[in-house]
């Protein structure tokens, strides 16, 4: 994929502060999510990954603290008790959950976050994070979405019939999320994630001063 250098969203010469938001992303399993959000990070760098804590098994070519925090099912209980999720949720027989204290520790700062999750623990952040934006990554087919659980070669039949079902499942819960990305082509789709991260850094009401005040000028903003 061709990787187009960082764009400029503001002027830099202008005093201008604006409150971060978190990018919530959810998909399918086998849609690309995972593909697009390092795509993400790779145009914005300057924006924070927010990686999970699970309890499933590691694959093939994923790094501790950069994919997931492995942790085993007590551990993740034990965090689960002393309220240290944000979110969490049980995903195909694992455990997934978000740090409470990393998220609100990136917000404070005014840093931008993505956040890679399932639709029940978007749900749970819909209730709780005012400034959270919610992207959902769709396949362009059922049919191509079940060829791609397929072609990776690393689940059995039991697994992937068991995606598919809550892949049906998940694309029901689609339509509160802000934006819809349907990944035909991974390079559109990465296009179309960059433009609304250029475009949400843009909302006015997360300027924490008013345009004005940039200028010099004083009285309401019309």
């Amino acid at each position: 994929m061709t990787r187009p250098s960082s764009p400029v969203s503001r002027p830099s010469s202008l005093p201008v502060k604006r409150h971060g938001f978190l990018l919530v992303v959810s998909a399918p399993s086998g849609a690309g999510k995972t593909t697009l959000c390092r795509y993400l990070i790779d145009i914005f760098p300057e924006i924070r990954q927010s990686v999970s804590f699970t309890t499933r098994e590691i694959r093939p070519g994923e790094i501790e603290g950069r994919d997931y925090h492995f942790i085993g099912a007590e551990r993740f209980q034990q965090m689960v008790d002393a309220g240290d999720f944000a979110e969490w949720a049980e995903v195909h027989g694992n455990r997934y959950g978000t740090s409470r204290h990393v998220l609100a520790e990136s917000l404070q700062a005014g840093e931008d976050i993505l956040l890679d999750i399932d639709c029940q623990g978007a749900a749970q952040l819909k209730r709780t994070v005012d400034s959270a934006v919610f992207v959902f990554i769709l396949p362009p087919s059922l049919a191509e979405l079940e060829k791609r659980l397929r072609g990776r070669g690393t689940d059995s039949e039991e697994v992937i019939e068991r995606r598919l079902v809550n892949a049906r499942r998940e694309i029901v819960e689609a339509h509160w999320y802000d934006y819809l990305v349907v990944n035909a082509d991974i390079e559109q789709a990465a296009e179309q994630l960059k433009s609304i991260v250029l475009a949400e850094r843009c909302r006015a009401a997360r300027f924490t001063q008013p345009p004005a005040s940039w200028y010099g000028l004083s009285g309401p903003n019309k």
